[in-house]
């Protein structure tokens, strides 16, 4: 692996977290439980979408083989997806979509605050663009499961039930591998074992003030990193991609 190969299988993990968290939460589109959070939950989507736009339009510059963010976007099989686990999982209902918010907001936040430090002036900006809207992400996410952590016997039971299911996918995060190692050594991102113990802490808090507990299940999935993927990914990418392939070089 050359420092270029390890820079593009970076970026591109990054964009595919926003592009397909980004699809997941566009799906509440005209279905969330109030006309407020409908907009809030689009806007999030939105914001996603456009980093994900960002991040892949640099990952193509990088690759330097003629494709654009929109090749890499829609013509990219599953296995070349490199999203963690956590951002494809269903939305479920809506407690399940704010714990999962809540777990990966939390870690963009740490990741994107240390970003903005990066070597490499690309991902610098990018990531300073785009920790003003992860931010808010963060406290969304924070108001929502204290307010349903800390509501009625239902929301509670329906908060924790979420947190049981997802956390498994949590671990995954933190693991590093080759391509980390390259980008940590050049001084373009952090060390993501460093991140795990201040998310943690966060997410603790959160859930203290939401009478909400942790799982005792140490067990996690992983092999995202590989292109590995639950099922839920073949079917988003069915439909995020169904244009593109349907009518190959389509334009407006």
């Amino acid at each position: 692996m050359t420092q270029k190969d390890a820079l593009f299988n970076y970026t591109l993990r990054l964009a595919d977290d926003a592009l397909i968290l980004g699809h997941r939460l566009g799906e509440w589109c005209s279905k969330a439980p109030i006309l407020e959070e409908d907009l809030a939950l689009t806007n999030i989507a939105l914001d996603m979408i456009g980093r994900a736009e960002s991040l892949l339009r640099y990952a193509a510059q990088v690759e330097a083989l003629g494709h654009s963010e929109d090749d890499l976007a829609y013509r990219r099989a599953e296995r070349k997806f490199y999203n963690h686990l956590l951002t494809e999982q269903p939305n479920g209902d809506f407690a399940q979509t704010m714990v999962r918010q809540l777990f990966i907001s939390n870690f963009e936040q740490l990741l994107y605050t240390e970003l903005m430090k990066s070597s490499d002036a690309t991902i610098a900006a990018i990531a300073g663009k785009a920790i003003k809207e992860i931010n808010y992400h963060c406290r969304h996410a924070k108001d929502w499961c204290i307010r349903l952590g800390d509501g009625t016997a239902e929301s509670r039971d329906r908060m924790q039930k979420a947190i049981e299911t997802l956390w498994m996918y949590t671990g995954e995060l933190f693991e590093a591998d080759e391509t980390d190692e390259w980008m940590q050594e050049a001084g373009i991102a952090p060390d993501l074992k460093s991140l795990a113990g201040p998310w943690k802490t966060a997410i603790m808090d959160v859930l203290s003030e939401a009478t909400l507990s942790l799982p005792d299940a140490h067990y996690m999935q992983t092999g995202s990193k590989k292109g590995i993927h639950s099922e839920h990914l073949g079917y988003i990418l069915a439909e995020m991609q169904y244009l593109q392939r349907a009518y190959p070089d389509a334009k407006w």
